[in-house]
């Protein structure tokens, strides 16, 4: 047997048509010429004729017998193009439009080619986050030629269609193998796949299409907002073939605040109490993220208490309503006190002194 042509597409002897037709697949598109870098055309090349040579061999149950019980195909080589290849046997344009969505891949004309995406970080304030904010950036991208419009000739007079493939942008390439003759249809390579030839490029782009500008975009940041949020701003990336754009992202960092802690749409705060404020309760004045509100302390407050502030937070940024904020309270010691606080803090311990032995009493008496 001069080839396996089992081995060349990677199946078992006994390998059903579809599980053919699927190593066809992989194999197909791995390695197309269109794919291929330069320097490795040739070697694409060959391989695809190998893959195809294969396929239509074992895709056609005539030849696939033949070439079982005797190593060859017989007189079924008529030829070796992939639309003789069909007949109810071996689908080859169905392969193709399953690979590249409609139409064999080395038949279609090149696509023009979106712009890159652009990535700008702004760091932003917790107030910022938290009521939203306009901010002007700016940034340096390509973007489409104002003299062209992205076409990259001259003027319009300069756009001719090519020569080689009369505007198709494909050409055909035929070769006489072993087993008949072999075409292939690929882009051209005068125009590119595009069908048109500059005859004179544009004296701003040079025929790109695109230049380099400095660009100031307007950013719009939503109320309550949050430290990593993406925002894209679509076509503001750079421009690609035919004027096609990317998207710009803008990455949002919320700095850290010297008050708050935020969690989710709740914010966290810390409060010192005295000890007599804590003892006796009062009210107290607290900062919110957009001013000030008070706070009740009610008597014999622990230290470490959480008091919560509904509606104080951050704003739901997909919905409506807002986090609420959480005050924790720390009773502070006096580090340094005078001698008529001394005397009065005693006549205080005494008197709870005297107010735990009568508990205690009463605690066995009626315990």
């Amino acid at each position: 047997m001069a080839k396996d042509y089992y081995e060349t597409l990677g199946v078992e002897k006994g390998s059903t048509k579809e599980q053919i037709k699927k190593a066809y697949k992989k194999l197909a598109m791995k390695y197309h010429p269109d794919r291929a870098a330069e320097e490795k055309k040739k070697e694409y090349e060959e391989k695809f004729k190998e893959i195809n040579e294969a396929a239509s061999v074992l895709g056609n149950e005539e030849k696939r017998t033949n070439y079982d019980r005797f190593g060859s195909t017989g007189n079924y080589q008529s030829g070796f193009n992939s639309s003789n290849f069909g007949g109810g046997n071996f689908d080859f344009e169905d392969i193709f439009s399953n690979i590249f969505g409609g139409g064999s891949f080395n038949s279609r004309r090149r696509q023009p080619r979106r712009g890159s995406d652009l990535y700008v970080e702004i760091k932003i304030s917790l107030e910022n986050a938290a009521q939203g904010l306009k901010r002007d950036i700016r940034i340096g991208k390509l973007d489409t030629c104002g003299k062209c419009d992205g076409s990259g000739a001259n003027s319009k007079e300069d756009i001719k269609t090519c020569d080689v493939c009369h505007g198709s942008g494909i050409t055909t390439q035929t070769q006489r193998t072993p087993f008949g003759i072999f075409s292939t249809r690929t882009r051209c390579r005068r125009c590119g796949g595009t069908g048109k030839i500059i005859t004179k490029k544009c004296s701003k782009c040079n025929g790109t299409g695109r230049v380099k500008v400095e660009k100031t975009i307007e950013v719009k940041i939503p109320a309550g907002i949050d430290n990593g949020f993406k925002l894209r701003l679509s076509g503001e990336g750079e421009a690609g073939e035919s004027g096609l754009k990317g998207d710009l992202y803008i990455h949002v960092i919320v700095d850290e605040h010297e008050v708050f802690q935020r969690k989710g749409d709740d914010l966290y705060v810390e409060v010192p109490l005295s000890f007599s404020e804590a003892t006796l309760g009062t009210h107290i004045e607290v900062k919110t993220i957009d001013g000030k509100a008070k706070l009740k302390i009610p008597e014999g407050t622990q230290t470490h208490t959480l008091f919560k502030m509904k509606n104080k937070g951050i704003k739901h940024i997909n919905r409506h309503g807002q986090g609420d904020q959480y005050v924790r309270v720390v009773v502070k010691t006096p580090e340094k006190i005078s001698k008529k606080e001394k005397e009065l803090l005693k006549d205080l311990e005494k008197e709870s002194k005297k107010k735990n032995f009568f508990e205690k009493v009463r605690g066995r008496l009626f315990n």
